[in-house]
């Protein structure tokens, strides 16, 4: 009887053991339903809905935040990601060989993390000569051995996942070095296989000397090669041949290469000269019609390998051109996810030269509408020259004259080779200001490494150089970049001056709540709180203001954003009483300094200040 007793209490023990694990699953899916609930539905959020439930024009707008809860598989991430731009080779070198490499980047992957970075855009990573900063091209499916191995490369991409950051690479594409085998081959025999991936003429082109890109350095967009006994096709410099985009062997292998960066685990690409890799040229030398058939092709096939994955381009063109890049007639987002907005950022210049914000309201009002689903990416410096080419003469002129003065700080006849810190005179105040007023506007904000400690620039380095130099981590040898002797370094660290990595790095202000890093950190985590920023609409409240002074509010269905920027070093005060009938008490997210209570009717901003306010 007792063996029976316990026979049956043994074989009861499973069924105790599943019912005691269904009740632990049961449990675990209320409290994750909770916590998803109180995520979008926070306390803080509830009690936005009930204070805006009062005022009927708001009672749509702030309801919508009880409302989202996100599946995050199927949102556009990109659309809410702070995306930071580096280059391997000078970010931090792990093996005491003078170049920043894969290993040293993982290290570093905490500080980013804390930074606030969830998506990480690399500079080019594949072997290459190295004449153009490594957008000379030999081998698209592997990585310069300077900077590691392939393994090492995967397993940064696991690091950096398991901390919540993407990472997008450079998918340059346009040309390739012409080291690069296809083109020692093509040039080798008109019969060869590759003969045809490039751009060639038996005769001289008439317009040879047309669409420089690099004026001063490059002298023709078409050379003459003796090996060939022909004449091919570089948009850019001569060392960089053009790769023939009608030839549909070109472009399946342009989606092999995405294809296999996208199954090694980065999450997209940015396109370099998009403008440039569709434009067809043909052996006469004319220029035919662009291909955006090919961004829709492009677009579809690196979907089908990874859905959520992104198409970030450069394509510097007239505004009315701009639609076109993201999606075709009909309105579909069926091209490109996001745009570097090169307007918009050469208005924001002439806006901090002038201390006006006309630029920028002008940049909002002109900016053709997008598909949905489509992005802009802002940005105030990235890793060439500030383009200034979308300004007048005039307009070009004031911004050299104020943040370029000297020759040696120009490049091109259009662009300025600094960083922001120095073009600004270091002064935290206006860099904060400047960047406050990036991260407000419509888009996904885009950074350099170094701009969030105010690193300076080298401008005895030629070029685009001056501002490519080492991350300067701390005050120790190399700025703590690497261990090996300063000559050995791929390039100098600015040791001297107010920039010189003795006063500017992460290490001195990594701890001091005044620092510029400091700041920064602050700034990316209260943008978490803030998604009307980014996905919302983004527009100029035109009332009359003190001249300096920009309002301007971001509206989503969770909330109501509004922001002052005042671009001029006097105080000033600002009537904003208009928008009191959307708010329930105003919340100050970010501001400059304490303001005190919040008055619409009397917003005071502080010379170079800013304010981030909810209204709802």
């Amino acid at each position: 009887m007792g063996e029976h007793r316990a026979c049956s209490l043994l074989g009861a023990i499973p069924i105790l053991r599943l019912i005691g694990v269904l009740h632990i699953w049961i449990l675990v899916i209320v409290l994750l339903l909770f916590g998803a609930f109180s995520v979008s539905g926070s306390p803080r959020s509830s009690r936005h809905f009930r204070r805006c439930a009062k005022h009927p024009a708001a009672e749509g707008v702030c309801r919508g935040r009880l409302r989202e809860v996100r599946n995050h598989m199927t949102e556009r991430w990109y659309q809410k990601a702070i995306i930071y731009c580096l280059d391997t080779e000078t970010f931090q070198d792990s093996d005491g060989d003078g170049a920043g490499d894969f290993a040293g980047l993982t290290r570093r992957l905490d500080y980013l993390a804390r930074l606030g970075v969830d998506c990480l855009w690399l500079n080019p990573i594949h072997p290459s000569p190295g004449r153009d900063g490594g957008y000379d091209v030999t081998d698209y499916y592997n990585v310069h051995p300077r900077l590691g191995t392939l393994g090492d490369f995967a397993e940064f991409l696991q690091a950096a996942d398991s901390r919540g950051i993407r990472v997008i690479i450079d998918l340059v594409v346009n040309h390739t070095s012409d080291e690069h085998p296809w083109f020692q081959s093509a040039r080798s025999s008109a019969d060869s296989p590759y003969r045809d991936w490039y751009v060639w003429s038996e005769r001289a082109p008439a317009d040879r000397r047309q669409g420089i890109v690099f004026p001063g350095e490059q002298k023709e967009t078409w050379s003459y090669d003796k090996t060939a006994a022909a004449w091919y096709y570089h948009r850019f410099y001569r060392f960089q041949p053009d790769l023939n985009i009608s030839n549909p062997r070109v472009r399946d292998e342009i989606k092999k290469i995405a294809s296999f960066w996208l199954r090694l685990g980065v999450a997209g690409f940015r396109m370099d000269a998009v403008p440039f890799l569709i434009e067809t040229t043909n052996p006469d030398g004319s220029m035919g019609d662009k291909d955006f058939g090919y961004l829709t092709e492009l677009r579809q096939h690196v979907q089908w390998q990874r859905p959520d994955a992104l198409l970030l381009a450069e394509a510097n063109v007239d505004p009315d051109q701009l639609p076109t890049y993201f999606g075709d007639s009909g309105g579909s987002a069926n091209r490109l996810h996001m745009l570097f907005d090169f307007l918009l950022n050469g208005q924001i210049m002439l806006a901090l030269a002038r201390r006006d914000p006309e630029p920028v309201i002008g940049a909002l009002r002109d900016t053709p509408p997008l598909p949905a689903g489509s992005q802009w990416a802002t940005f105030l410096r990235n890793h060439d020259e500030v383009d200034l080419s979308r300004l007048t003469a005039d307009q070009r002129q004031e911004v050299f004259a104020e943040f370029a003065p000297q020759e040696d700080m120009r490049l091109y006849g259009r662009g300025i080779r600094r960083r922001l810190a120095p073009m600004l005179g270091g002064d935290q105040s206006r860099i904060q200001l400047a960047y406050s007023l990036q991260f407000t506007l419509r888009g996904t904000p885009v950074i350099r490494y170094g701009e969030e400690i105010g690193m300076g620039d080298d401008l005895s380095l030629p070029d685009r150089e001056a501002i490519r130099t080492p991350m300067q981590w701390s005050h120790r040898p190399n700025a703590g970049f690497s261990t090996a002797a300063s000559g050995q370094l791929v390039r100098p660290v600015v040791a001297d001056g107010t920039f010189g990595y003795g006063k500017v790095n992460v290490r001195a202000q990594r701890n001091d709540h005044d620092s510029l890093l400091s700041w920064f950190e602050q700034m990316t985590r209260t943008l978490r709180e803030c998604p009307e920023i980014n996905t919302g609409s983004c527009t100029h409240v035109d009332v009359p203001a003190p001249p300096g002074v920009l309002a301007h509010r971001a509206d989503d269905t969770t909330g109501t954003m509004l922001f002052l920027h005042n671009l001029d070093d006097q105080d000033a005060t600002v009537d904003l009483s208009s928008l009191a009938g959307i708010a329930g008490p105003p919340e100050e997210m970010l501001a400059d300094r304490d303001y005190g209570d919040i008055d619409l009717a009397k917003l005071a901003v502080g010379g170079y200040g800013y304010r981030w306010i909810r209204l709802c």
